[in-house]
């Protein structure tokens, strides 16, 4: 009985801290998949403007993320 109620609670524990890392994980993600791509974009241009970068970048990566 002891045994099945610390595999429980543990199994609540373990899927709440998954979770959480999850959700933390997939913003720190994000940042360093626009980054990855505002550094391939500056390589890959002539004429290299940052912010338009950035911003194109993101958006291509959110929709991605939505599809």
């Amino acid at each position: 009985m002891k045994n099945k109620i610390f595999t429980v609670i543990l199994l609540l524990v373990t899927i709440i801290i998954i979770y959480f890392q999850r959700t933390n994980f997939s913003e720190y993600t994000l940042k360093k998949t626009i980054s990855s791509c505002v550094i391939a974009q500056k390589r890959t241009s002539i004429s290299f403007d940052i912010e338009k970068a950035k911003k194109s970048c993101e958006e291509k990566i959110r929709k991605q993320r939505e599809d």
